[in-house]
Order: structure tokens, then C-alpha cells, then sequence
């Protein structure tokens, strides 16, 4: 091979451009509407051809084009404008710089495999990363000390074309580092700076990538470098691409190497939010830097970290919960056993339900779950399927109080709100409208004061542009194909930009039901094709390579489109992605969207569509439970639970088209004198409310501060001080409840009751607990009460701990505890007797093995 030397050639701006450069490789640019507009002045049609990349776009002007603009007198004030607002976002106040004055923060690490920040940077596949991106970016505007780790994929994600008949096709389209707006970091001698992680038999080895998304710093690993091997070059070639052992090298590179990297930067976070569990690996590298440095045990390593872990979990489907078998995980993990101080038994026990099954995979949930502090679903329904989901970590703890609790997603609404709407809200609700909307949530009534007409005049206008868009992109798909000239001619006729218009757009995974609307065809072909109210339906979105049944679903959708009763009314766009999104989003009258529940954990594209002002038409499931209130939208069903699945897609299919006969579609074109549909716009607005006063990210990342960033940063310092002497005390406090917990018993209980109680009086316990060697202060004695089900069970209890009033008299260490039970509404209840650990350095009381029931 011949011997290439490399150079890197940058925009050369004349002195008077040189604030395009700072304002390229800030991400603020991809949320500030002025920012944008800047680099579309410069050239409209290299903006769209670069994939609105500006640095693309500014290594393609030439010299004479850059003379031009650096004497450009309007073009000069404009760059002048934009640069001053990126200086001031960078140093105004925030809102965590005023709740911490006087305080101390903790510093922050989010974790996740995929980033979704922008079309320019594409290194995410869907849900998961369009959330952490937005993570990041409220991160920024909140001020929040966060700093992001993840992956820099030469190939990204996937690019998807359809053949003639309509099978998903996968291409990968390679990455150029050098024309993204991200920066390699280098170390004091200039040369990058480099971390390793230990691989079978060789070291593999990394680079380090900067991209600065408003004040947030985000790190990305690059294995792509001559330092490693063809092989390992690979590493990072692809997102989600590869085997199960491709999979297990990126996340170890991401879990240890990640931490790695942020040491070598100086960055030693306290708290790590793991984003899924494809970041777990993080928290076995950060008890190994204990136990090297530090000269920690195993348990006391782990004790020290719990604390400062988050884990996030954004699936309730087991395919999307990552597990390795054994023979991966001894190949490459044979000495992590030794570096920990525990045997391989004890490792592998990190990530199994049961430790002493030994045919039991290794699952990167439940290491995130085993080394956590706190775990979270990402919405109020998916945390109560995550707890039944996960119940069996907790094997003797009620369903309702498995230590997994939930924050429901959020949208960055700046991201997706078009820049014909955003100026209408800067119109009539002021220029900090959508941190107004944060701020005061559900009580936010910006929306009311955008004049009906003038509200409907850009909704239509951002109609009208999805739709020129769409036949443009169904054009050049068909060129594509190799389609004849009369059928890309004919693509000029699809769509009207005045009929009622519905997009369905998500990764087409099969729980998410993408052919839902076509279990009756002449049913929706009546509904499509009624002439004085037509109908227009967009689909769009990937199915993963390997989900052969999701690619069947794409070509089924493609196919019924070619049906000569779907002529020009359904169209499928092909290669989803953030640009596709946006169009969609801004353009459609309602969102669509048809999970399985409960299989859906959120589903943030239909608050972006509601942002947009577009009505959500939504099974109740993800974030619609919470979202829908009677007004913004529609429901299909009532949440009702199935266990016959083709029963369930039978009722639910005909409810969506009673809502599409009967509701919908009359009233979008139910019209005033004036032309408006009026109520068609109250709940648009209703939508706009909804979404950018309570299902923001700047709620989303605020909640997650204040429940979760915030305690874990204090917890992690009070074990962590000293000689990190607390954490070796909870320990060796734990081992001593281990050895004698088994002698824990109830030897006597009582009630002073009748059968029959007034509601507002109490019940008072007298119990006598055997504690043997424990000491009564690290005991908590509750009573666990509530509502009784039809089998005689206790139905989502509530607890009250008892008082330990006096040592038994002659008692081998037994103790007499007292209480009261408030009886609170009418009806059959009934009362258990439990014991658990007590510790105020404990994240949770529920601790397997450490739980007695009476």
C-alpha cells in the first residue's frame, strides 16, 4: 500500500468572516432561527446541497464569493447580530446559576450510544438519540454543569432506499470528520489526545472529538485511527451495525473508555447518567479506578458509586434491552474479575436476575439497575411497566414500590417549531416564549393571543411547503428507481397542499402497528377519497436490517399506496431522518401514531407535531396518557389492556376510522363564513399549550435535576468524603445484615380493632420483632396496609414505619414496636407486618435478600 501523507485543508474566511467560523462550531446555530437564516444567505441552494451543514457550506464558497459577503454591508450587521446573541446566550444567567447561588453543584456525565443534534451530524437512529440530544440542548439553555460521552460513527446509521417493490434497501454513507462541526482534542505536545481500553490480547485505542452544543461540552470516541488495527478501526464504523460482538466492543468502549476519556480531559464526573443500558460498562470502570487507586474492596467500590450512578431505560420491549452470552463476556472480560477483587461468578452475577444461574445471559439493564443509585422509565406509564417489568431484581418488593420511578420525555421545542410559527410566537408572546412555557407550565396561555387567522395562514403555508417538498423527494425517488418519465411526471400531481393532511412517521419496529390503517381498505378508501372532504396520509421511517417483519410492513404500506383507490393520497418517504421529521412535523394536520400498548415508552415525535401545532390521534400509550386532555387531540380507545392481538388490532383499527369519520375529518373541514376552521384552531392551540408547557425539555432535564442529579451529587460526596470511610462503613453495615438478617422474625403481632372502623379514625399494632444480633436502629419496622383485591392481596399499599418502644425483658433480642394505620376511605383493607434495612446513607431500603415479611 503506497505510503499517503495527510493534511487538513479548513475554510479560509477573510478577518471580517472569521465569526462564521465560532458560530459553525457551536450547535446553538441548529435552535436560533437568526443563526440559520445567516448561512442561507449566503447561498440557499448550497445550504440545501451541503445537508445544512455550514461547514460544507463555507469550504465550498469561493474566494470570490467570500470577498463579496466580507463587504457586504447588510450581510456584515447581520453576522455582527448573531455573533453578539451566541456571546450572550454563552453568559447570561441561568436558571441553575440562580437556584445554586451560594451552593455547590454537582458535575454531571450523560452517557448514551446515539446523539440525534442535527442532520449534519448524523450519529443517531431515532427515538433514544433525538432525546438525548434534546437532553443536551436544555442542558445548555438551563446552564446545567452536563457533560455528554458517545460514540463519533464513520457511517452513522443506515440509509434507506426502497427497491421497485417496496423492500427496504441499506446503504451506509460515510461520515467526514473533518467537514463537521466538531474538533479533535489534543494534548499538550498538539498531537490528539488518546485513550485505551484493554481488548483479548491487544490494547485498542481512541481519539477524542469535541462538539459544543450551546454551553455543553459533548465528547466522541473515534477508533478510526492507525494506532489500531483494521479490525478495530471498526469499532466505531457503524451505529447498531455488526453482531452481538461488534455491539459488546462498542459499548465497553463507551462505558470504560468513555470514563477514560473524560479523566484524560480533566473531567471526574460525580454523577453519571447512564442513558439505556449500552452505557452500563461506565459504572464497573469507575469501581476499578476506586479499587486500583484507592485500595478499595469489591463491595465498598460499589457502595462508593451506587450513588452517583443514574440509569435510564427507554424500552419495555426485551429486544430492546441488550444481553451478551457468557463465552463473550469471559473473551473479553477474563480479567476484569482480578482488577475488581471478586470471582468470575461474582461478575457475571453483575448482570443476571438470578446470580446462581449459570446459564443465564448477561444483561446490560440489569448491571445499570445492580449498580445504580436510581433508575427511571421516561414516562408515568412506562414506569409502571418497567417496575412489572424488572420486579424480579426485587423478588420479595410489591410491584408499585420497585425502586423505578419515571421522568416523562420532553422535546427541544426550538428545534422543531418552524421559523414561520416561532416568529408568531415572538410576535404576540415575546422572545423567551418557549422558556415562558416552562416556566409556567400547564398554566401557559400563549397560544390564545396569536389571532386565529393568522395562526391558520402558517399552518396552511407550512402545508403547502411539506407538500412541493414531498413531491420533490417522491420525484427523486422514483429517478431512483429507474421509474419512466411519465411516472416521475405524474408525481407532480400528489398531494393537495388544501386537504386534510396525516403523517405517521417512527422506526418500523411491529408493535408499532404501521398497517393498523389498512385492515379495512374500503373503508379507508371511502374515508380517502370522499370528495368534498379528501384525505392525504404520509408515511415515512426505517425498519432495523435484521427486523425482516418491519421491512414486510414498509413494503405492505408501499404497496397498498400503488392501489388505484390510494392514487396520489398515500405516499412513502423513504430514508427517515431529522430533515424528514422536521418537514413532517411542521407540515402534517394530525400525528398518528398506533402502538401496542403498553410497548411504547414515549413516542416524543408527537409532541414535536403538537409543538407544530398538529392534533395527536394516538392510541393511550407512552406520553399520551398524560398528554391527552379531551381537547388536543384524539384517543383511540380508552387504554384497554388485550391479550387476543389480532382482537385488539380489530377493535382499534375501526375505532381510529370512527375518529376519522365521525370527528376528524368533519371538523377540519367544518368552516366559518370567514373560511376558518375555528375549532379546528382552538385545539391547535390546545396542542401548542400542551407541548411546550409541559412536555419540553427544559421540564424534562429540570426534573431530572432536581429528583435525580441534585441528591445523587450530595450522596455521592457524603460516602465519598474523607478516605471514602462511609462507603467501607455501608459496607461492612450491610455485611453484618447479610450474615444475620435470616434471624429476623415477627414473633407476635396485634390490633386494637373492631371488624368495623369509622373513615378518618386509626388502627393501632402492637408487634414484637425478633432481631437477634441486629440493632434496632438499623431495622425499620413497617406496617404495609391498603385496599384488598379480589384475592385477598394488598393492591398497591402505602407504609408506615412503627416505633420501637422497649427491649423485651429476658429476650435473646427481641423488641416491642407500636403504631397507628390511618383509615382513610371506606372499603375492605388489610395490613402486613415487614422489616427492612435503615441506613440515612441508603439510595434504597429495598435491598435484595434484606426483606422479611411477617
Amino acid at each position: 500500500m503506497r505510503n499517503v501523507r495527510t493534511y487538513t485543508v479548513v475554510p479560509a474566511l477573510p478577518g471580517r468572516l472569521s465569526a462564521l467560523r465560532d458560530i459553525a462550531f457551536n450547535l446553538w446555530w441548529t435552535w436560533t432561527g437568526e443563526a440559520r437564516q445567516l448561512f442561507i444567505e449566503i447561498d440557499r441552494d448550497l445550504w440545501e446541497t451541503s445537508g445544512h451543514n455550514p461547514l460544507i457550506l463555507l469550504g465550498r464558497l469561493s474566494p470570490q464569493k467570500l470577498k463579496a459577503l466580507s463587504e457586504d454591508s447588510g450581510f456584515l450587521a447581520a453576522l455582527d447580530r448573531v455573533k453578539f446573541s451566541l456571546d450572550a446566550y454563552m453568559a447570561a444567567e441561568t436558571w441553575h446559576s440562580q437556584l445554586m447561588i451560594g451552593k455547590r453543584s454537582p458535575s454531571i456525565a450523560y452517557f448514551s450510544a446515539e446523539f440525534g443534534l442535527h442532520e449534519c451530524l448524523p450519529i443517531y437512529s431515532g427515538g433514544l438519540g433525538l432525546l438525548a440530544g434534546d437532553h443536551l440542548k436544555a442542558a445548555s439553555a438551563l446552564g446545567i454543569p452536563l457533560t455528554g460521552v458517545g460514540l463519533f460513527y464513520y457511517n452513522g446509521y443506515f440509509r434507506q432506499y426502497l427497491n421497485h417493490d417496496g423492500y427496504q434497501q441499506e446503504y451506509l454513507y460515510p461520515n467526514d470528520f473533518y467537514n463537521l462541526p466538531c474538533t479533535l482534542q489534543t494534548g499538550k505536545d498538539g498531537r490528539p489526545l488518546m485513550i485505551s481500553v484493554d481488548f483479548p490480547g491487544r490494547k485498542i485505542w481512541a481519539q477524542i472529538w469535541l462538539v459544543q452544543v450551546g454551553r455543553i461540552a459533548q465528547y466522541l470516541l473515534d477508533t478510526k485511527i492507525d494506532a489500531n488495527s483494521g479490525e478495530d478501526k471498526a469499532i466505531t464504523d457503524q451505529l447498531y451495525g455488526g453482531d452481538h460482538e461488534h455491539r459488546l466492543k462498542q459499548e465497553i468502549l463507551l462505558g470504560v473508555g468513555g470514563v477514560r476519556a473524560l479523566r484524560a480531559l480533566g473531567r471526574e464526573p460525580e454523577v453519571v447518567h447512564m442513558n439505556e443500558g449500552h452505557a452500563a460498562f461506565s459504572a464497573i470502570e469507575r469501581m476499578r479506578i476506586l479499587i486500583e487507586e484507592k485500595g478499595l474492596q469489591f463491595h465498598e467500590a460499589l457502595e462508593a458509586c451506587i450513588p452517583g450512578n443514574i440509569f435510564t431505560t427507554h424500552t419495555p420491549v426485551p429486544a430492546g434491552n441488550e444481553v451478551f452470552g457468557i463465552d463473550l463476556m469471559d473473551r473479553y472480560f477474563s480479567d476484569w474479575p482480578s482488577k475488581l477483587r471478586i470471582d468470575r461468578k461474582s461478575f457475571l452475577a453483575l448482570g443476571r436476575i438470578n446470580p446462581h444461574n449459570e446459564n443465564e445471559t448477561f444483561s446490560m439493564t440489569i448491571l445499570a439497575l445492580r449498580t445504580a443509585g436510581a433508575a427511571n422509565g421516561v414516562a408515568k406509564l412506562h414506569g409502571e411497566v418497567s417496575r412489572a417489568m424488572w420486579s424480579s431484581v426485587w423478588p420479595d418488593v410489591p410491584v408499585h414500590e420497585v425502586p423505578i420511578g419515571h421522568v416523562t420525555n420532553g422535546c427541544h421545542i426550538r428545534s422543531y417549531v418552524s421559523d414561520q410559527l416561532d416568529e408568531l410566537f415572538v410576535r404576540y408572546c415575546g422572545p423567551r416564549w418557549s422558556l415562558d412555557a416552562w416556566n409556567q407550565g400547564t398554566n401557559w396561555r400563549g397560544p390564545d393571543s396569536i389571532p386565529d387567522s393568522e395562526l391558520w395562514r402558517v399552518h396552511e403555508k407550512r402545508r403547502s411547503r411539506l407538500v412541493t417538498w414531498a413531491r420533490e423527494r417522491v420525484k427523486s425517488q422514483l429517478k431512483r428507481a429507474g421509474a419512466s418519465p411519465r411516472s416521475v411526471e405524474d408525481a407532480e400531481e400528489i398531494f393537495d397542499p388544501e386537504v386534510l393532511t396525516i403523517g405517521f412517521a417512527r422506526r418500523f419496529a411491529t408493535y408499532k402497528r404501521g398497517t393498523l390503517l389498512f385492515r379495512n381498505l374500503d373503508r379507508l378508501a371511502q374515508i380517502l377519497s370522499d370528495k368534498d372532504r379528501r384525505v392525504q396520509i404520509i408515511y415515512a421511517g426505517k425498519a432495523h436490517p435484521k427486523d425482516n417483519a418491519g421491512k414486510q410492513f414498509i413494503q405492505s404500506i408501499y404497496q397498498f399506496a400503488r392501489d388505484p383507490r390510494f392514487k396520489n393520497r398515500i405516499i412513502f418517504l423513504e430514508d427517515y431522518d431529522i430533515t424528514v421529521a422536521r418537514y413532517l412535523v411542521q407540515g402534517v394536520d394530525v400525528w398518528l401514531n398506533t402502538p401496542r400498548r403498553p410497548m411504547e415508552a414515549s413516542g416524543t415525535s408527537g409532541m414535536k407535531a403538537a409543538a407544530n401545532g398538529a392534533l395527536n390521534c394516538s392510541i393511550l400509550d407512552g406520553w399520551w396518557p398524560e398528554g391527552f386532555d379531551g381537547e388536543n387531540g384524539w384517543a383511540i380507545g380508552r387504554g384497554e389492556d388485550y391479550t387476543d392481538l389480532e382482537y385488539q388490532d380489530d377493535v382499534e383499527s375501526r375505532a381510529l376510522y370512527d375518529l376519522l369519520e365521525n370527528h376528524i375529518v368533519p371538523l377540519f373541514y367544518e368552516r366559518r363564513s370567514d373560511g376558518l376552521p375555528r375549532e379546528w384552531i382552538r385545539r391547535m392551540k390546545r396542542a401548542m399549550m400542551t407541548a411546550a408547557g409541559t412536555f419540553s425539555t427544559f421540564r424534562m432535564v429540570q426534573d431530572y435535576f432536581e429528583k435525580y442529579y441534585s441528591k445523587a451529587g450530595e450522596s455521592w460526596v457524603k460516602i465519598n468524603e474523607g478516605n471514602l470511610d462511609k462507603a467501607k462503613e455501608l459496607w461492612h453495615w450491610k455485611l453484618n445484615l447479610f450474615q444475620n438478617w435470616a434471624q429476623i422474625r415477627v414473633e407476635e403481632e396485634t390490633a386494637e380493632r373492631t371488624e368495623h372502623l369509622n373513615s378518618g379514625a386509626s388502627m393501632k399494632l402492637s408487634v414484637k420483632m425478633h432481631l437477634g444480633p441486629i440493632n434496632p436502629d438499623d431495622v425499620d419496622v413497617q406496617a404495609y396496609y391498603g385496599r384488598l383485591n379480589d384475592q385477598g392481596g394488598i393492591v398497591e399499599g402505602a407504609s408506615k414505619s412503627l416505633s420501637c418502644i422497649f427491649r423485651v425483658d429476658g429476650s435473646d433480642g427481641s423488641y416491642r414496636y407500636s403504631g397507628e394505620i390511618p383509615c382513610g376511605a371506606a372499603g375492605r383493607f388489610g395490613y402486613e407486618i415487614r422489616a427492612l434495612p435503615k441506613n440515612p446513607n441508603l439510595m434504597s431500603q429495598f435491598i435484595p435478600s434484606l426483606i422479611t415479611w411477617g
